[in-house]
Protein backbone atom coordinates (compact mmCIF):
# COMPACT_ATOMS: atom_id res chain seq x y z
CA UNK A 1 0.00 0.00 0.00
CA UNK A 2 1.98 3.44 -0.81
CA UNK A 3 2.59 5.56 1.91
CA UNK A 4 0.06 8.56 1.54
CA UNK A 5 -2.33 5.68 1.27
CA UNK A 6 -1.47 3.77 4.26
CA UNK A 7 -1.38 7.15 6.38
CA UNK A 8 -5.14 8.59 5.46
CA UNK A 9 -5.62 4.63 6.62
CA UNK A 10 -4.60 5.02 9.85
CA UNK A 11 -5.59 8.67 10.41
CA UNK A 12 -9.48 6.96 9.71
CA UNK A 13 -8.87 4.33 12.06
CA UNK A 14 -7.46 6.43 14.51
CA UNK A 15 -10.36 8.66 14.71
CA UNK A 16 -13.20 6.16 14.46
CA UNK A 17 -11.64 4.60 17.64
CA UNK A 18 -11.89 7.71 19.46
CA UNK A 19 -14.96 8.18 18.48
CA UNK A 20 -16.77 5.12 19.69
CA UNK A 21 -17.72 4.54 23.36
CA UNK A 22 -15.60 2.36 25.69
CA UNK A 23 -17.43 -1.23 25.67
CA UNK A 24 -20.10 -1.51 28.59
CA UNK A 25 -21.52 1.93 28.01
CA UNK A 26 -25.55 1.92 28.32
CA UNK A 27 -26.72 3.45 25.60
CA UNK A 28 -30.08 6.48 26.27
CA UNK A 29 -32.96 4.67 24.56
CA UNK A 30 -33.80 5.45 20.55
CA UNK A 31 -34.09 9.16 20.53
CA UNK A 32 -33.10 10.11 23.82
CA UNK A 33 -30.31 12.17 22.67
CA UNK A 34 -31.91 14.19 20.05
CA UNK A 35 -33.28 17.63 20.92
CA UNK A 36 -37.32 17.53 22.16
CA UNK A 37 -38.06 19.99 19.41
CA UNK A 38 -38.06 19.90 15.73
CA UNK A 39 -36.86 16.06 15.69
CA UNK A 40 -40.26 13.91 16.78
CA UNK A 41 -43.99 14.50 16.27
CA UNK A 42 -45.27 17.81 17.56
CA UNK A 43 -47.43 17.27 20.70
CA UNK A 44 -47.46 21.18 21.27
CA UNK A 45 -50.90 23.00 21.89
CA UNK A 46 -54.11 23.07 23.86
CA UNK A 47 -56.07 20.02 24.54
CA UNK A 48 -58.87 19.16 26.82
CA UNK A 49 -60.02 15.42 27.59
CA UNK A 50 -62.86 13.84 25.39
CA UNK A 51 -66.41 13.04 26.77
CA UNK A 52 -67.26 13.32 30.30
CA UNK A 53 -65.62 14.00 32.94
CA UNK A 54 -64.03 10.42 34.55
CA UNK A 55 -63.56 10.37 37.67
CA UNK A 56 -61.31 6.76 37.38
CA UNK A 57 -57.98 5.62 36.24
CA UNK A 58 -59.28 2.55 37.45
CA UNK A 59 -62.17 1.60 39.19
CA UNK A 60 -61.54 1.65 43.52
CA UNK A 61 -62.77 -2.08 43.48
CA UNK A 62 -60.30 -2.81 40.62
CA UNK A 63 -57.58 -1.56 42.07
CA UNK A 64 -54.55 -3.79 43.21
CA UNK A 65 -54.53 -2.72 47.08
CA UNK A 66 -52.18 -4.16 49.53
CA UNK A 67 -53.24 -4.13 52.94
CA UNK A 68 -51.56 -0.92 53.57
CA UNK A 69 -53.17 0.58 50.72
CA UNK A 70 -56.78 -0.28 51.68
CA UNK A 71 -56.56 1.08 54.88
CA UNK A 72 -54.85 4.01 53.25
CA UNK A 73 -57.92 4.39 50.42
CA UNK A 74 -60.52 4.05 53.62
CA UNK A 75 -59.06 7.06 55.35
CA UNK A 76 -58.49 8.96 52.31
CA UNK A 77 -62.73 8.86 52.08
CA UNK A 78 -63.00 10.47 55.32
CA UNK A 79 -60.45 12.76 54.44
CA UNK A 80 -61.18 16.70 52.69
CA UNK A 81 -60.58 16.18 49.01
CA UNK A 82 -56.60 17.64 48.55
CA UNK A 83 -57.74 19.38 45.43
CA UNK A 84 -60.83 21.13 47.46
CA UNK A 85 -58.87 23.21 49.30
CA UNK A 86 -56.35 24.16 46.50
CA UNK A 87 -53.26 21.79 47.08
CA UNK A 88 -51.88 20.49 43.79
CA UNK A 89 -53.38 17.13 42.36
CA UNK A 90 -50.31 15.27 41.74
CA UNK A 91 -49.10 12.86 38.76
CA UNK A 92 -51.12 10.83 37.43
CA UNK A 93 -54.15 12.69 38.64
CA UNK A 94 -53.38 15.81 37.07
CA UNK A 95 -54.53 14.32 33.90
CA UNK A 96 -58.30 13.83 35.31
CA UNK A 97 -59.00 17.49 36.38
CA UNK A 98 -61.75 19.21 33.65
CA UNK A 99 -59.25 21.91 32.44
CA UNK A 100 -57.04 22.38 29.27
CA UNK A 101 -53.32 22.09 29.30
CA UNK A 102 -50.69 23.49 27.19
CA UNK A 103 -47.21 21.62 25.71
CA UNK A 104 -44.74 23.16 24.83
CA UNK A 105 -41.49 21.20 23.41
CA UNK A 106 -38.29 23.42 23.95
CA UNK A 107 -34.60 22.01 23.06
CA UNK A 108 -33.68 20.18 26.30
CA UNK A 109 -37.14 20.30 28.00
CA UNK A 110 -41.05 20.12 27.72
CA UNK A 111 -42.97 21.96 29.89
CA UNK A 112 -46.68 21.03 30.33
CA UNK A 113 -48.93 24.21 31.61
CA UNK A 114 -52.15 23.37 33.54
CA UNK A 115 -54.68 25.75 33.32
CA UNK A 116 -55.81 24.34 36.52
CA UNK A 117 -54.08 26.35 39.82
CA UNK A 118 -51.45 27.33 36.89
CA UNK A 119 -49.09 24.43 37.73
CA UNK A 120 -45.98 24.02 35.42
CA UNK A 121 -44.42 20.34 34.83
CA UNK A 122 -40.88 20.37 34.02
CA UNK A 123 -40.31 17.20 31.77
CA UNK A 124 -36.30 17.08 31.55
CA UNK A 125 -35.24 15.73 28.27
CA UNK A 126 -30.87 16.33 28.82
CA UNK A 127 -30.77 13.64 31.90
CA UNK A 128 -31.38 9.75 32.22
CA UNK A 129 -31.55 9.87 35.99
CA UNK A 130 -33.73 11.34 38.78
CA UNK A 131 -31.49 12.44 41.46
CA UNK A 132 -30.36 10.45 44.36
CA UNK A 133 -30.83 13.32 46.89
CA UNK A 134 -34.50 14.81 45.47
CA UNK A 135 -36.69 16.69 47.99
CA UNK A 136 -40.15 14.89 47.37
CA UNK A 137 -42.63 17.25 45.40
CA UNK A 138 -46.23 17.25 44.73
CA UNK A 139 -45.87 17.04 40.69
CA UNK A 140 -42.41 14.56 41.07
CA UNK A 141 -39.15 14.76 39.04
CA UNK A 142 -40.07 14.14 35.43
CA UNK A 143 -37.63 12.72 32.86
CA UNK A 144 -38.46 12.32 29.70
CA UNK A 145 -37.14 10.73 25.91
CA UNK A 146 -38.71 9.66 22.47
CA UNK A 147 -39.56 6.19 21.41
CA UNK A 148 -39.60 6.37 17.75
CA UNK A 149 -43.56 8.51 18.12
CA UNK A 150 -44.08 8.36 21.71
CA UNK A 151 -42.91 10.56 24.63
CA UNK A 152 -42.31 8.53 27.31
CA UNK A 153 -41.83 10.23 31.01
CA UNK A 154 -41.13 8.63 33.82
CA UNK A 155 -41.86 10.49 37.22
CA UNK A 156 -40.62 9.58 40.83
CA UNK A 157 -39.90 11.81 44.02
CA UNK A 158 -43.40 12.36 45.24
CA UNK A 159 -44.16 13.91 48.57
CA UNK A 160 -47.17 11.42 50.18
CA UNK A 161 -49.90 14.31 50.22
CA UNK A 162 -51.71 13.78 46.87
CA UNK A 163 -54.13 11.10 45.81
CA UNK A 164 -53.67 8.68 42.79
CA UNK A 165 -57.48 9.69 41.55
CA UNK A 166 -60.52 11.64 42.68
CA UNK A 167 -61.53 8.75 44.86
CA UNK A 168 -58.94 8.39 47.12
CA UNK A 169 -56.59 5.83 46.00
CA UNK A 170 -53.18 6.22 47.91
CA UNK A 171 -49.40 6.02 47.13
CA UNK A 172 -46.39 6.48 48.92
CA UNK A 173 -43.41 7.85 48.34
CA UNK A 174 -42.40 4.80 46.64
CA UNK A 175 -44.91 6.01 43.90
CA UNK A 176 -43.60 5.30 40.03
CA UNK A 177 -45.60 7.02 37.51
CA UNK A 178 -44.65 5.57 33.26
CA UNK A 179 -46.87 7.90 31.31
CA UNK A 180 -46.46 7.35 26.88
CA UNK A 181 -47.87 10.08 25.34
CA UNK A 182 -48.76 10.08 21.58
CA UNK A 183 -51.35 11.63 18.87
CA UNK A 184 -53.33 8.63 17.70
CA UNK A 185 -55.25 10.90 15.24
CA UNK A 186 -54.00 14.36 14.03
CA UNK A 187 -56.16 16.32 16.95
CA UNK A 188 -56.60 13.38 19.33
CA UNK A 189 -53.54 13.27 22.24
CA UNK A 190 -53.62 9.06 23.95
CA UNK A 191 -51.89 8.96 27.35
CA UNK A 192 -51.16 5.51 28.73
CA UNK A 193 -50.38 5.47 32.37
CA UNK A 194 -48.77 2.75 34.31
CA UNK A 195 -48.97 3.25 38.55
CA UNK A 196 -46.05 1.19 40.96
CA UNK A 197 -46.28 1.57 44.20
CA UNK A 198 -45.18 -1.56 46.17
CA UNK A 199 -46.35 -0.53 48.95
CA UNK A 200 -49.70 1.09 47.99
CA UNK A 201 -50.51 -2.05 45.19
CA UNK A 202 -49.63 -5.52 44.68
CA UNK A 203 -48.60 -4.86 41.23
CA UNK A 204 -48.52 -2.36 38.17
CA UNK A 205 -51.96 -0.87 37.13
CA UNK A 206 -52.33 1.02 33.86
CA UNK A 207 -54.78 3.42 32.86
CA UNK A 208 -55.65 5.75 29.48
CA UNK A 209 -56.93 9.04 28.59
CA UNK A 210 -57.51 10.87 25.30
CA UNK A 211 -58.11 14.62 25.00
CA UNK A 212 -58.97 16.76 21.85
CA UNK A 213 -56.56 19.66 20.56
CA UNK A 214 -58.32 23.16 20.89
CA UNK A 215 -56.14 25.49 18.36
CA UNK A 216 -58.42 28.48 19.32
CA UNK A 217 -58.01 27.94 22.95
CA UNK A 218 -55.57 29.96 25.28
CA UNK A 219 -54.73 28.99 28.60
CA UNK A 220 -56.22 31.53 31.10
CA UNK A 221 -55.47 32.14 34.75
CA UNK A 222 -56.74 30.22 37.38
CA UNK A 223 -56.05 30.97 41.49
CA UNK A 224 -57.08 28.76 43.67
CA UNK A 225 -57.22 29.90 46.98
CA UNK A 226 -58.06 28.75 50.44
CA UNK A 227 -61.44 27.54 50.97
CA UNK A 228 -62.69 27.93 47.00
CA UNK A 229 -65.33 25.99 46.70
CA UNK A 230 -64.50 22.99 44.32
CA UNK A 231 -66.40 22.95 41.29
CA UNK A 232 -66.34 19.43 40.33
CA UNK A 233 -67.12 17.27 43.00
CA UNK A 234 -66.23 13.54 42.73
CA UNK A 235 -69.82 11.48 41.92
CA UNK A 236 -71.06 13.35 39.63
CA UNK A 237 -70.75 12.50 35.92
CA UNK A 238 -70.10 15.62 33.30
CA UNK A 239 -71.15 15.44 30.26
CA UNK A 240 -69.30 17.07 27.07
CA UNK A 241 -72.07 19.66 27.05
CA UNK A 242 -71.41 20.47 30.62
CA UNK A 243 -67.89 20.96 30.00
CA UNK A 244 -67.60 22.48 26.70
CA UNK A 245 -66.08 25.77 27.09
CA UNK A 246 -64.38 25.50 30.04
CA UNK A 247 -61.24 27.46 29.48
CA UNK A 248 -61.45 28.80 26.21
CA UNK A 249 -61.05 31.93 26.36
Amino acid sequence: MPRPVLLVFAACLAFTLTALPPSGWARAPQGADRDSAGQHPDLSGVWFMQGKVDPSLIAPEDAPLTPWGKEQFKMNRQKVNPVAICLPPGVPRTWQEPAPFEIDLLKNRILIVYEYEHLIRQIHMDRREHPKDAVPTWMGDSIGWWEGDTLVIDTTGFNEFTWVDIWGLPHSDGLHVVERIRRVAPTVLQVDITVADPKAYTKPWMAQKRFDLHPDWKIGEEICEENNTYLFPPGKQWTTEETDGLGKR
